[in-house]
């Protein structure tokens, strides 16, 4: 029986994302987040508008969105309730939340150099997607009450870096979705996907028929950025 429900939060279940950034006096910032989902190469990331990292990704057009595993739930929580906002916003102060500058040691995980932007992967999380800020939209402005304090930003994925653990053996350019599992936040709880229930009709469709034309293509970072 259908009851009509009224829930504070609609987390219904989507992949952890640690987002890599880039402070303003240049270290590196690391974020858990969950209101994220992919179309083709392009990418909406859901944020409180006056968190650090999506000022950090308007300020300097880049990130890094590392995928953990089901397995680096332990990892992602130790970031749980830190913010790299200092001082902490008065919304986060209330939710519990505490000024953390150094991310990666706190999550004891490793940052390493990126190929074509300069925040930094993490080494542990199986797949590392560079990406660049290709546009950014206020949500609810038309709610006089939440007005401003949220924010979707697009980016393009210019780069993707996956273990050879979850690829398809002998097709390099294929994820192989039995083998890749995911973090997944549903209600604020950490899950973990099961094994496939059966085969989709849309899974006779290719791949490659999805591939975005033109092909996504990314000079190097300078040098000097690097």
């Amino acid at each position: 029986m259908l009851t009509t429900t009224n829930p504070a939060i609609l987390y219904f279940g989507t992949p952890v994302v640690l987002v890599s950034s880039l402070n303003a006096d240049g270290s590196a910032n690391l974020a858990p987040m969950s209101s994220a989902w992919w179309l083709g190469w392009r990418c909406m990331l859901g944020f409180g508008a006056r968190s650090a990292t999506p000022q950090n990704i308007l300020r300097t057009g880049e990130c890094v969105l590392n995928l953990p595993s089901a397995a680096m739930a332990p990892f992602v929580d130790r970031l749980a309730l830190t913010t790299a906002s200092n001082p902490v916003p008065e919304t986060k102060q209330k939710r519990g939340y505490r000024h953390e500058a150094r991310k990666f040691e706190r999550a004891d995980l490793t940052p390493v150099p990126s190929e074509t932007v300069a925040p930094p992967r993490v080494l542990e999380c199986p797949i590392q997607l560079e990406a660049r800020l290709a546009g950014s939209h206020r949500i609810a402005e038309d709610n006089s009450a939440i007005r401003g304090n949220l924010i979707a930003i697009e980016v393009e994925i210019v780069r993707v870096h996956a273990d050879s653990s979850v690829l398809v053996p002998g097709e390099p350019d294929r994820i192989d979705p039995d083998k890749w599992r995911p973090l997944i936040m549903s209600f604020q709880h950490f899950y973990g996907l099961t094994p496939r229930l059966q085969e989709s009709t849309l899974a006779t469709i290719p791949e490659s028929a999805y591939r975005p034309k033109p092909v996504p293509v990314v000079e190097e970072m300078a040098s000097t950025n690097q």
